[in-house]
């Protein structure tokens, strides 16, 4: 760790090295639950993007990808989802009759996925599962079926592999624990600025 955001990280939770084996080896694991039955991944923007990019390259099997975005009302004072969503960028796919696969980076409390699932559900698909790279049971308000996951993880608030704070630190290669200093409410992108012009 050297980098600009780099330095901002008080722990690194899961190294690069963890994450790559542990991705192919659900890509295996995904792969042999489907078998010759294509399934349409429905990747969560952006969280999952870097996770769904490389998950993809490790399934060995026919399959489609699409993208859903989400808002979700947060209480910035508790870093958590108000249950309050709305959907940002809808399917390009019909998932009527098709085994669905919904790709998330981080489930915590539950309730954003919850409506998703349920908002897809409502679209009489064959199948549907989640699958999560990272999952925070100590956070959880909904209870949430999740069929493949990655890393369960302590109640930390974590960033890099494509989760954010700020829009910020998705591109870190690992996950990192955030500096409290950063994530407190006088923290994020006016600390990074104050950095940069110093």
């Amino acid at each position: 760790m050297c980098g600009l955001l780099d330095q901002h990280i008080i722990e690194v939770l899961i190294p690069e090295d963890a994450i790559a084996r542990r991705v192919a080896a659900l890509g295996k694991e995904i792969s042999a639950a489907y078998g010759t039955s294509p399934p349409l991944l429905v990747g969560l923007l952006k969280g999952s993007a870097l996770f769904m990019a490389d998950l993809v390259r490790q399934m060995h099997i026919p399959l489609e990808m699409d993208f859903m975005a989400v808002a979700s009302y947060a209480n910035r004072e508790q870093r958590q989802s108000s249950g309050a969503v709305r959907i940002t960028k809808d399917l390009d796919h019909v998932v009527e009759g098709r085994d669905i696969l919904v790709v998330e980076g981080i489930v915590d409390t539950g309730m954003t996925v919850g409506y998703l699932l349920r908002n897809l559900k409502a679209r009489k698909p064959r199948s549907i599962r989640l699958c999560t790279f990272l999952d925070k049971p100590a956070r959880r308000i909904l209870k949430i079926p999740i069929a493949f996951r990655g890393f369960e993880i302590p109640d930390r608030f974590v960033v890099g592999y494509g989760l954010d704070f700020g829009q910020l630190y998705r591109n870190l290669p690992y996950i990192g624990v955030l500096s409290g200093d950063v994530t407190g409410l006088q923290g994020g992108k006016k600390m990074l600025e104050g950095q940069k012009s110093s």
